[in-house]
């Protein structure tokens, strides 16, 4: 056995009892006006980083997510929740109910020495085969560039094998250290084409662990132009709510989300829910139509101090949110519970 091969096998039994199956559930509306609601079944992977329970995993796995169930390699499945996800970055903390028993966490490394050629592998489970290996390479670093309001996110690219299902799971340096989270893959087939990203494992921690994490639960789009005309907003943007995850801060604000599917301009989408127009004061904005890959956009850098406007907030802090409901601005307000 080669030496790569031999420090592989060790490494991937060091670290292959913390890597789970992330599986969802999340009620939205159905397919065909007049049918009841249907349960869409969401699945991933994740790592367990902490001795109280925290598993990292990639946000629009969890998101929107009603119920979540991670499943050990050893059989053991404890129920989770979200207490945190960046949807820009592409990750999200779950918290188990209880720990794992004769489970040891998997260590975060620092993202920032792994270089280019240097070898990785990653843990997951594509197509819901838990505990899969790919090895390949570090390809690529991404850096988004940063600004005072919006610090740098960085994606590591990797020619390691990355299907359907892999999203969440932890990519580890040769030590077993996880150095990212698995973001998504490029593909002109829908399979693996040697072109994947995750999320750089200091992003991560940065992001979710060093500062304190909330899940905002609301997924949806920013509408501009014609339909920001179209759906008489009171301003030049708004952010359109598609779904919202039970539980979340858009659920206890009581954001409404989208009833009703449409297809405009060839993209489908749900109407009939709230417009946010501003969290605390401050104004959705459209993207730069210049903005590119590699550099802060207006709306990543409005992202971002809302992201941190919320995120400085105080247990027994007010949360105010401002939407667009049925031709009129509503306040919506919660208080920050921890």
């Amino acid at each position: 056995m080669t030496t790569n091969a031999q420090q592989l096998r060790d490494a991937f039994r060091k670290v292959s009892q913390s890597v789970v199956i992330v599986r969802t559930k999340r009620v939205e509306v159905a397919p065909s006006s007049g049918e009841p609601m249907a349960v869409v079944d969401g699945l991933g992977s994740g790592v367990l980083v902490s001795n109280d329970g925290k598993v990292l995993t990639a946000a629009h796995v969890v998101e929107t997510a009603d119920v979540a169930l991670v499943e050990f390699p050893d059989g053991q499945q404890i129920t989770a929740h979200v207490i945190g996800s960046d949807v820009r970055s592409d990750v999200a903390l779950l918290q188990l109910t209880q720990m794992p028993k004769g489970i040891a966490p998997a260590i975060i490394g620092d993202s920032d020495k792994v270089e280019v050629g240097d070898q990785i592998f990653v843990i997951g489970a594509p197509f819901g085969i838990g505990q899969t290996l790919t090895a390949g390479h570090l390809s690529g670093r991404h850096r988004l560039n940063s600004t005072q309001n919006a610090p740098g996110v960085e994606f590591l690219q990797t020619d390691a094998a990355i299907n359907t299902g892999n999203s969440g799971g932890p990519m580890f340096d040769m030590e077993g250290k996880v150095v990212g989270i698995v973001s998504t893959m490029m593909s002109h087939s829908g399979g693996s084409e040697g072109l994947a990203f995750a999320t750089a494992g200091n992003t991560a921690k940065r992001l979710l662990l060093d500062r304190r994490a909330f899940w905002s639960g609301v997924d949806g789009f920013v509408v501009t132009g014609g339909l920001a005309k179209a759906l008489n907003l009171p301003q030049p943007s708004g952010f359109l709510v598609q779904r919202i995850g039970d539980g979340s801060i858009g659920s206890r604000l009581g954001v409404n989300p989208g009833t009703l599917r449409a297809t405009i301009q060839g993209l489908d989408i749900l109407l009939g829910g709230d417009v946010i127009l501003s969290v605390n004061g401050i104004n959705i904005v459209a993207p730069n139509a210049a903005d590119s890959f590699g550099s802060v956009s207006t709306a990543d850098e409005n992202y971002e101090t809302i992201y941190n406007s919320i995120a400085t907030l105080k247990p027994g802090d007010s949360l105010v949110v401002t939407v667009f409901r049925e031709g009129k601005v509503v306040k919506l307000t919660t208080t920050i519970d921890r």
